[in-house]
C-alpha cells in the first residue's frame, strides 16, 4: 500500500513537473529577440489558427517595439487575432485604439470592419440557436453598434474592399433591428399604449427603410389608430401599406 501511494506521489509530482515545464517554454519563448523573426513567427501562428500564440507575440513585440516601423501593422494583426479567438472586447479596444491614433490611415476601413464583425458575430448567442429562440425578442445591445459601424464603413469608404460584405451584413442587421422595433411596437398595442405604438413603428420606418419589417410597422401603426378613432389617419396608412406592400395589405 505504502508503494503504491509512493508511486501516485511520484506520478503526481511528475506531471506536475512536466506542466511547469511547458509554462516555462511557452514564457520564454514570447521574449522577443527579433522584431521581424518574431513577427514571423506570429503570422504562422495565427495562420495555424493557434490565435492564443500568435497574441502572445504580438503583445510581447507591442511591449519591446511599441514604436516600430511594424506597430501600425501589428496592431491591424492584433485586432485580427482577438476577433478570431472571440476576444470581442479586446478585438472593439484594439480597433477603437487604432482608429483614435491613425484617423487617416489607409486601413481604417479594415479597423472598422474587424470593429463591425466584432459586433456582428456575438449577435445570436449559442442557447439561442440552439434551441432556436425567436431573436428579435432579444434587445439588439450589439447589434446597433454594428449596424452603425458597417454604415460608417459604407458611407466613409464606399470603394473599400470590405464594403460589399459590410452592405450584406447591413441587410441582415437592419431587418433585425426593425423586427426588434416592432416587437416592442406590438408589445405597447397589445397593452393599450397606442401613441408609443405608433411612435415606435413610425421609428422603425425612418430609421429601418427597405427592411423586411417595414410592412408590419404600417400594420401596427394602422390598427394603433383605429384603437384611438383616428379613422382618416388609420386609412391613410392602410393605403400606403397597400400600395407599398400588395401581397401583404
Amino acid at each position: 500500500m505504502r508503494s503504491a501511494g509512493l508511486l501516485r506521489v511520484a506520478i503526481i509530482l511528475a506531471i506536475t513537473a512536466g506542466a511547469v515545464g511547458c509554462a516555462g517554454n511557452d514564457e520564454q519563448q514570447t521574449v522577443v529577440e527579433s522584431l521581424t523573426d518574431a513577427y514571423e513567427d506570429a503570422r504562422e501562428a495565427v495562420a495555424r489558427k493557434n490565435y492564443r500564440r500568435g497574441i502572445q507575440i504580438f503583445e510581447a513585440i507591442q511591449a519591446r517595439y511599441p514604436f516600430s516601423e511594424l506597430s501600425r501593422q501589428i496592431q491591424l494583426e492584433l485586432m485580427y487575432a482577438y476577433y478570431k479567438s472571440g476576444q470581442k472586447e479586446q478585438a472593439v479596444e484594439a480597433a477603437d485604439t487604432f482608429m483614435r491614433e491613425n484617423p487617416i490611415h489607409e486601413r481604417v476601413d479594415y479597423a472598422l470592419y474587424i470593429r463591425a464583425l466584432s459586433y456582428f458575430e456575438g449577435e445570436a448567442g449559442f442557447l439561442e440557436r440552439r434551441f432556436r429562440k425567436d431573436v428579435t425578442e432579444r434587445p439588439p445591445k450589439d447589434v446597433d453598434l454594428a449596424y452603425s459601424s458597417l454604415r460608417r464603413l459604407v458611407e466613409r469608404y464606399p470603394a473599400s474592399q470590405y464594403a460589399p460584405d459590410a452592405e450584406l451584413r447591413m441587410v441582415y442587421l437592419k431587418n433585425r433591428l426593425s423586427a426588434y422595433e416592432n416587437h416592442v411596437a406590438d408589445y405597447y398595442l397589445r397593452r393599450g399604449a397606442f401613441i408609443a405604438a405608433v411612435n415606435r413603428a413610425k421609428s422603425a420606418l425612418e430609421e429601418y427603410n427597405g427592411a423586411d419589417g417595414n410592412a408590419e410597422s404600417l400594420r401596427i401603426m394602422a390598427e394603433a389608430y383605429e384603437k384611438m378613432g383616428m379613422s382618416e389617419l388609420a386609412a391613410d396608412t392602410r393605403r400606403v401599406l397597400a400600395l407599398n406592400f400588395p401581397n401583404e395589405s
